[in-house]
């Protein structure tokens, strides 16, 4: 019974970030909403201003539980620059915990506001969340033959000419590295065995073609593409954990230690030509995979669960996440405490919901 009891707890560890995430949307929302309405007749950089500051706030309270609540320790190596720059961040692909990585880095840069997805075109549909990503400066886009590269470029395009800051986060693999699916690794060695690159172990093959349309577009805009690589550190296995962690084993608190290693890339070293760049991201994977071989596999205990050379035990203030989660947590709780907010909150999110479909569906 005890054993149960402590089973039960442990698993609850994820119930109050879920609730409180899931629970402030809304909220959240309805605020964009406003701004969005009263700030359509002003110059767009209002917007955009206002819009970072909001997703600053939001992604602050994101933050704090998966930071500080969790205790997580991170571990950064390599070169992170102390100030926001506009950048392209490519990073291996190994967890649903992968886009609060880019939050993780950005916000140490004071570039949390800044941060945008190149997203799979299925996110689109997610309740709230789907279109207000898109609004904030994501792009949505299929994979290999349905590759819309017309809408992409069109949409970079229009950020560069209005000069929003580009914190633009792509996942290069496309899907997630799962060492269990080896039916999706088998076919990504494959594919590169077909072309006469290399076969990678620990990343899948990456994809040209969004990284080529971005660096584009934002070659005159950038200053440097980031090329990041994460290992979670779990419990289990020796203080590995091949199998990286959902988000609900992450907010149990099974990842103690994130492992981040950037490596910060001039444009000017970045060949254009497309097929020159699909050579040159590959290299990158290289690396990348032979850092994780190192990390995983190497016979000397000091070079075995870390990445080549000196890490910095980088930890978040919370006072720069607390407040965020008291203020929308705050001003949810105000609303559900009367009966006129408790309907605008329901209707938030069914009426958002199915405007956000809509919308997503009428101007992709």
């Amino acid at each position: 019974m005890l054993l149960s009891l402590v089973l039960h707890t442990y698993s609850m560890r994820y119930l109050l970030p879920s609730v409180v995430l899931l629970g402030t949307a809304p909220t959240y929302v309805l605020a964009w909403g406003v701004w969005r309405l009263l700030s359509a007749f002003l110059p767009s950089r209002f917007y955009q201003a206002l819009d970072d500051r909001l997703y600053c706030v939001y992604q602050s309270m994101v933050l704090f539980f998966f930071e500080n609540y969790t205790g997580v320790q991170i571990l950064l190596y390599g070169d992170l620059p102390k100030n926001k720059e506009n950048i392209i961040y490519l990073a291996n692909h190994r967890s649903t915990v992968d886009w609060i990585i880019a939050d993780i880095l950005a916000i140490r840069q004071n570039a949390l506001g800044h941060v945008r997805y190149v997203l799979k075109d299925g996110l689109k549909w997610l309740p709230l969340y789907g279109c207000y990503f898109s609004q904030h400066g994501g792009i949505y886009v299929n994979r290999s033959a349905k590759f819309n590269e017309k809408e992409m470029r069109n949409k970079l395009q229009s950020y560069v000419n209005a000069g929003t800051p580009m914190y633009l986060v792509i996942f290069p693999e496309g899907t997630r590295y799962n060492p269990e699916q080896t039916k999706v690794i088998s076919s990504s060695q494959a594919f590169a065995a077909q072309r006469g690159l290399p076969v990678l172990k620990y990343v899948l093959t990456p994809r040209i073609k969004a990284t080529h349309v971005a660096f584009d577009c934002m070659k005159k805009y950038l200053d440097a593409i980031y090329d990041v690589t994460v290992v979670y550190e779990g419990k289990d296995d020796g203080g590995q954990r091949r199998e990286a962690p959902t988000m609900t084993e992450f907010l149990c608190k099974e990842s103690p230690k994130i492992h981040i290693h950037i490596d910060r890339i001039d444009k000017k070293d970045v060949p254009e030509e497309q097929e020159h760049m699909r050579r040159w991201l590959h290299e990158r994977f290289e690396i990348k995979d032979k850092m994780l071989i190192e990390f995983y596999e190497s016979p000397d205990p000091e070079r075995r669960n870390r990445f080549p050379g000196k890490s910095v035990h980088s930890k978040l203030s919370i006072k720069k996440t607390l407040p965020s989660m008291l203020i929308l947590s705050g001003l949810t709780t105000g609303m559900l405490m009367t009966e006129a907010g408790r309907k605008l909150y329901v209707n938030t999110w069914i009426y958002g919901t199915l405007l956000g479909c809509l919308w997503v569906t009428i101007k992709p």
